[in-house]
């Protein structure tokens, strides 16, 4: 089967890659452009493991063909941090502890940022259900709730010059 050419925004720049048809976008994100922040848990859309934005949404890209994401806007993990500096969702987990191995860090991060983008206040319960679809392992959820929520607050806060 011949390759076609997928263009697309991918963390704000422009790409233009050969893919399969039937590849997948995270087969595409992680194989063609060496994007390796989301990771392939199941296959089946379960874990959230990759979990990516596509035009400002949360989609499981296992799910996905990588040719649904022409002309469209993808984003990842390595997206989230801007010139150098953590996003405060980030910043956040990191000072939380959150990350244990890692697998599934990405993910989650992808789903609440997409959470706070469209909810900047979200109570526990929203933080709950926005990141539901994502396993963890290795800890518990509640330095993850607990980091989203600080994040929503420092980025809901007046900033002083």
């Amino acid at each position: 089967m011949p390759k076609q050419i997928l263009s697309a925004i991918v963390n704000g720049e422009p790409v233009e890659v050969l893919v399969q048809p039937y590849e997948t976008l995270l087969e595409a994100l992680r194989e063609e452009l060496g994007l390796t922040g989301p990771k392939e848990g199941c296959g089946t859309g379960d874990c959230g493991a990759c979990t990516v934005h596509l035009d400002g949404k949360p989609v499981a890209s296992c799910l996905m063909l990588a040719m649904q994401a022409r002309g469209r806007s993808v984003s990842t993990i390595e997206g989230l941090s801007r010139n150098g500096k953590l996003d405060p969702l980030q910043d956040a987990f990191v000072r939380h502890g959150v990350p244990q191995c890692g697998f599934c860090i990405p993910g989650v991060l992808m789903a609440a940022s997409a959470l706070l983008a469209e909810n900047p206040n979200p109570t526990e319960e929203e933080i709950r259900y926005g990141i539901a679809g994502n396993l963890c392992r290795c800890t518990g959820y509640t330095k993850m709730i607990t980091a989203i929520s600080e994040a929503a607050r420092a980025t809901a806060a007046p900033r002083s010059a």
